[in-house]
């Protein structure tokens, strides 16, 4: 082999070799710009980066297959208009509320063409095109099955709803004016629940004060009726001693009366 060709040969392996790792280069940083927070999770939970983009470039093949479409103008109207009524309902019942979001999510994503047979495949679809708020809807996800379980708090519930809000606005393709409208709303309506909470905490409080002060009252009227009560003594205001000190007298003049006698 002449010097000429091996040199040729060593410059196609380096170029070849070149061209591969910035591929992957480019791939890496089109995968991280795409999926942001989603990349690193999934690396984490793959174990390697290249088994983490490989399952990435899978979600993204198979999105394109799916046909994802946006809402229309009506659609998009009568969601917002259900969602909040699904706020308005977290003031009087945060458990049933968080149901109707996680449902209305559901309905939502159906409309739009994503399979909503099985959560991880929905997180996973969802995180193709919208994947800054993946996380919000796993985590709002965790708390409704805590709800089922009644393992979930009201604050819990009401982070669940602000979650399910996030993934719900990217849906619908809410503009951030909306957006900032509909979280001070939020806001608004979880200081009502607060102070229905407290309110309903003071009302309690005062129910078991009364409570108290009525059964130590039965207490006390039943330790008077069991004090045996002299009837005599109430017939008869004048004491026993001083009806003593009255009579003394009336026997001392018996006596002398009786001497004069003999």
């Amino acid at each position: 082999m002449n010097t000429g060709l091996l040199i040729f040969i060593v410059v196609l392996v380096v170029v070849a070799a070149l061209a591969f790792v910035f591929s992957r280069q480019r791939r890496t940083a089109r995968l991280r710009d795409q999926f942001g927070p989603e990349y690193d999770r999934t690396v984490a939970e793959t174990g390697s980066r290249q088994a983490a983009e490989a399952e990435l470039e899978d979600r993204r093949h198979r999105l394109e297959k799916l046909e994802i479409a946006p809402l229309d103008s009506a659609a998009r109207q009568r969601y917002l208009e259900q969602w909040h009524l699904v706020q308005a309902q977290f003031v009087d019942s945060p458990t049933e509320a968080t149901r109707a979001a996680d449902r209305l999510i559901n309905q939502v994503m159906r409309d739009r063409g994503y399979p909503v047979e099985e959560f991880e495949q929905r997180a996973a679809d969802i995180s193709v095109d919208h994947a800054q708020v993946v996380d919000d809807y796993r985590a709002a996800h965790a708390v409704a099955e805590a709800n089922e379980r009644s393992e979930a708090s009201t604050e819990d519930l009401r982070q669940a709803l602000v979650h399910f809000r996030s993934l719900f606005e990217d849906l619908l393709d809410v503009p951030d004016a909306d957006r900032a409208h509909a979280y001070n709303q939020a806001e608004h309506e979880a200081e009502a629940v607060g102070a229905a909470q407290d309110r309903t905490e003071v009302a309690a409080g005062d129910r078991t004060e009364v409570a108290a002060a009525e059964s130590a009252g039965e207490e006390e009227r039943a330790d008077r009726a069991e004090v045996p009560v002299d009837e005599s003594a109430e017939r008869d205001p004048v004491p026993a001693a001083e009806r003593a000190r009255t009579a003394t007298p009336t026997t001392d003049r018996a006596e002398r009366t009786e001497e004069e006698a003999r």
